[in-house]
């Protein structure tokens, strides 16, 4: 069966068969995927009046411990969203009454971030249904091949500099 990707790839071998275009194929693939997946994350996000920084905000929170709280700079290097949106966020979510910052307890110049009841409640709420968004987008795949393309994405990754931190 052939997809939109197939047909650019023939093009592009009739019109420059000097070129290997099978990168092009993997690329391609991936950025149609990547967009369809966030169409359908920011749908199911959206139901609840997040976003997906403040979704990952929220689930890093959720996962990291049993306070379910860390400082700017963990929420930084345990979650996806980048440093200069953080602030931002974490202003947003605080306003929403989501999350609280307070003065460490260890650390004088430090701040922790901490869900609140409501934060815990809402991201409580809506990670089931992300889960079941993202199982309906895998869903043309069998365990055995979600496994596969698990361990393959993985290696690309890790072969681009992207490690599991540490911290």
């Amino acid at each position: 069966m052939a997809d939109h990707v197939d047909l650019v790839l023939e093009q592009w071998r009739v019109r420059r068969p000097d070129l290997d275009p099978s990168p092009m194929g993997i690329i391609g693939r991936m950025s149609r995927l990547g967009a369809l997946f966030d169409a359908e994350l920011r749908r199911n996000f959206s139901k609840h009046d997040l976003d997906r920084a403040s979704f990952d905000v929220l689930a890093t929170l959720r996962r990291s411990n049993a306070e379910h709280s860390l400082t700017p700079a963990g929420l930084m290097h345990s979650s996806m969203v980048t440093s200069g949106a953080i602030s931002q966020r974490l202003d947003r979510l605080e306003a929403r009454g989501l999350v609280t910052r307070a003065p460490s307890e260890t650390d004088r110049r430090g701040v922790l971030v901490t869900l609140t009841p409501e934060g815990l409640e809402l991201i409580d709420k809506v990670l089931p249904t992300h889960v079941d968004t993202e199982s309906q987008l895998l869903a043309g795949l069998s365990a055995a091949e979600r496994e596969q393309l698990a361990g393959l994405l993985r290696t690309l990754l890790e072969s681009l500099g992207d490690k599991r931190d540490q911290s």
